[in-house]
Formats: structure tokens, C-alpha cells, sequence
């Protein structure tokens, strides 16, 4: 596995999408560059908002595409050519309708199970689905006919408290990601559970 490189938080852009669902990948950025006296700035050249910040005593790039989710895959390419970083060098965090809020995962691989965002991002990558994820819960509507309004809705109190717990835990163990121990660092994240 390649050395972890580039943090990408998938959203929508602008102030009306900031706080939905769909923005989960965003918030982990935010949490992340909270304290760090770092933030994310537009840069042009990489269709979205971009950053610098040290982890573990590696520089990681952390990307939010300016772009709307479905194609965030124009950000993804630009910053991989930019900096010539491979797939497996990135970690994509996303919301996820199949997770509970208060619950994040690791995942490498995969399909993008219906999510635009990462969707797009297997495309823009030429097909290759080689890399890591970090999948935030938001909960399912019950209703697939439901989901659009629903990921783009925003959460209440407690459901925002929960996935910022998860956000958190998310973060203690990037380090151990960073350093490329990704079972330590899955092993904590899935043994995590939110306080109820």
C-alpha cells in the first residue's frame, strides 16, 4: 500500500450545502485543520479548496472539490497529476447512508455504492478503485426514494454530535493511517461506538 499522501472531503459547494449530510467528508477536513492554524483555500488549479497540514510528522494535502459531488472526480485527477500521487495514496472520506451517525469506517476498494461523489472519483482515476476511504454514517431514510432530500438535509442535534464523535475518533487514529498501519487504525475506528 502506498504511503498515505492526500485527504479528499467530498461535498457540495457553497453555504447552503455546508451543513447537510452530504458534506460529512467537508466536516472531517474542518476537524482536521481545527487548531492547526491552517485552512482551506480556493485553489483554482485543483477545482476546489486546498490545504497543508502535517500529521505524524507527514505532510498530507486535504482537497474539498469546489465542484458539485457528482464531479468531484475533476478535483481528485488535478491534485493526483499536480502532485503525481497514485490511488492508493489517497483517502477519500464521504457520508454513508449504510452506517449509522456515530459510526466511521476504513474501507479500500470497493464500488461506489451509489455515492456520486465516489463515483465520479473511479471515473476521473481511470476506473481504479485502489483507494482508501473513510466512510462517515449519516443514517438511512428507510426509503431509497427518500435519499436525495435526505443527504442533502441536515442533520439534528444529536445526529451532528454523533458524527462529529465519529469525526473525532476518526482523527485519533489518522496518525496510525498516516504511518500505514491501516489495520491499528481500523481496528480502533470499528471498535469505536458512540456514547449513547
Amino acid at each position: 500500500m502506498g504511503q498515505l499522501k492526500a485527504i479528499i472531503g467530498l461535498a457540495n459547494p457553497g453555504s447552503d450545502y455546508a451543513a447537510t449530510r452530504h458534506n460529512a467528508g467537508a466536516w472531517l477536513l474542518d476537524a482536521l485543520l481545527q487548531g492547526s492554524g491552517e485552512s482551506l483555500r480556493p485553489e483554482k488549479k485543483f477545482l476546489g479548496r486546498y490545504a497543508r497540514v502535517r500529521v505524524a510528522d507527514h505532510e498530507l494535502h486535504l482537497l474539498e472539490p469546489s465542484t458539485f459531488m457528482n464531479r468531484s472526480g475533476g478535483a481528485v485527477s488535478a491534485l493526483c497529476q499536480f502532485f503525481k500521487l497514485t490511488p492508493d495514496q489517497l483517502l477519500v472520506a464521504h457520508d454513508e447512508l449504510d452506517l449509522p451517525p456515530g459510526v466511521a469506517r476504513y474501507k479500500t476498494g470497493g464500488g461506489h455504492g451509489g455515492h456520486n461523489g465516489l463515483r465520479d472519483t473511479i471515473s476521473a482515476l481511470s476506473g481504479n478503485k485502489n483507494f482508501h476511504r473513510l466512510r462517515i454514517g449519516i443514517g438511512h431514510p428507510g426509503d431509497a426514494r427518500l435519499v436525495t432530500n435526505y443527504v442533502l438535509g441536515r442533520p439534528g442535534k444529536a445526529e451532528r454530535q454523533a458524527i462529529d464523535e465519529a469525526i473525532a475518533e476518526s482523527l485519533a487514529t489518522l496518525p496510525q493511517a498516516v504511518e500505514g498501519n491501516w489495520a491499528k487504525a481500523m481496528h480502533r475506528l470499528h471498535s469505536f461506538s458512540p456514547a449513547q
